[in-house]
């Protein structure tokens, strides 16, 4: 038939074929709609690895890229621990985890109570993992809780005070990982350890405070920019602390890999974690479409008018997840010194000088070190002041102990 109708436009003419005109338009437009797809799709991972027995734990794992991530690794045989702020016995998360074990066909998935924009939750979650005797298997841990205030959005804060993006974003997963390095460094010699960061290419806006002067203090420089990084540490709009959390995140995660190379294993062998850093891509995500409608009624109706131009240019959150799923199995990455970006399923040279400048890296562990010790002392005696209230059943002394304390402002997700 195919042969037929091309001879007959050959031999008879075009306009004797029925719609053939309408058809060398559309076809064009449809090839090139095609290949711009499969272009804005990126990279599709083709690594295999066994992960059966893997154990791997996960922040972010209940939607968006870190949901497909997990969806594939559990699907692959690996043990999946999820650490969600959702109560255990919520029926929605319940329902999820069955859903994925269903889908999956995989037992091996459970879930953790942890709140990560609670310092204090966090440690209470590390401290009982790595208190565990014998030390609890850990091949990979994965990293992809994330959150973004919409541009025009208001910035709210966690319980410890600190502003969300920031708190979530970087001092939550330098919190997690500097109580859980014993449990990394405690792996058996011959075990591939992973610990695999979250980032985004808008780190490229970000810029690290200036933390040879004192929050509050008047820098010596006369510079602007340095007089307001000196005042205000950390910037509060919503687009430059998005990009500055991803960046002082990717600055820890090479100083975290040199702290767990540095360490000397009582068998002598060399250490076996190592640190690699996931730029996805932009995704339709849930946080992608909040940002892009500005957290408004009007914004998400403007965004289901674009939703044509989302769905070419923006990744599907599987799509997403292939450099995720390509750090966790590629078994070059086993081996090595660590610190590799990856992006699109290969490695790509970081873009900012200073996330390699080991002067930035020891300042900013030792400024966040200092922070989360401040605010756990100050959480510890609100506590305290709320438990000592309640013992003595005064409601108004109890009022008068929250407010010493820190304010309670959180989620905004």
């Amino acid at each position: 038939m195919p042969i037929h109708i091309l001879a007959q436009g050959i031999f008879e003419g075009i306009s004797t074929v029925p719609f053939a005109w309408t058809a060398l338009k559309v076809i064009p437009c449809l090839a090139i709609v095609y290949l711009l797809k499969r272009f804005f799709n990126g990279v599709v991972n083709t690594s295999e690895r066994n992960m059966h027995s893997k154990v791997i734990m996960m922040t972010g794992a209940t939607s968006g890229i870190g949901a497909e991530v997990a969806k594939d690794l559990a699907s692959r045989g690996a043990q999946l621990v999820l650490l969600t702020q959702q109560p255990l016995g919520d029926p929605f998360f319940v329902d999820f985890i069955m859903d994925m074990r269903t889908q999956t066909g995989n037992e091996l998935i459970t879930a953790e109570s942890v709140d990560l924009t609670s310092l204090h939750s966090i440690r209470k979650f590390a401290t009982k993992w790595v208190d565990n005797a014998p030390p609890r298997r850990l091949d990979m841990i994965i990293l992809c809780a994330n959150v973004r205030t919409p541009s025009g959005g208001k910035a709210s804060s966690t319980e410890d005070g600190l502003e969300l993006t920031w708190g979530l974003n970087y001092m939550a997963n330098f919190h997690l990982l500097s109580i859980l390095s014993p449990a990394l460094r405690a792996q058996p010699p011959d075990r591939d350890v992973r610990i695999i960061f979250g980032t985004c290419s808008s780190y490229m806006g970000g810029t690290l405070p200036d933390f040879d002067v004192a929050p509050g203090s008047k820098s010596k420089s006369k510079s602007k920019k340095n007089s307001r990084l000196a005042s205000a540490p950390i910037a509060f709009t919503p687009g430059e602390v998005y990009a500055t959390s991803k960046l002082a995140l990717m600055t820890f995660a090479i100083a975290f890999q040199k702290h767990l190379s540095s360490y000397a294993r009582p068998d002598k062998n060399p250490m076996n974690s190592r640190v690699l850093i996931v730029d996805p891509g932009w995704s339709r995500t849930p946080g992608m479409r909040r940002f892009l409608s500005f957290g408004s009624l009007w914004g998400l109706a403007l965004y289901l008018i674009m939703w044509p131009f989302w769905w070419l240019v923006l990744k599907s959150p599987d799509q997403g997840a292939q450099t995720f799923l390509y750090a966790a199995m590629e078994a070059q990455y086993g081996r090595g010194p660590g610190g590799v970006f990856l992006k699109e399923c290969r490695e790509f040279k970081y873009m900012k000088p200073e996330i390699e400048d080991e002067d930035i890296q020891k300042k900013l562990w030792e400024t966040s070190e200092a922070t989360v010790q401040s605010l756990e002392k100050e959480g510890a005696q609100r506590r305290a002041n709320e438990k000592k209230a309640e013992e003595n059943g005064n409601p108004k002394e109890k009022k008068t102990a929250e407010s010493n304390g820190l304010p309670k402002q959180r989620k905004g997700k």
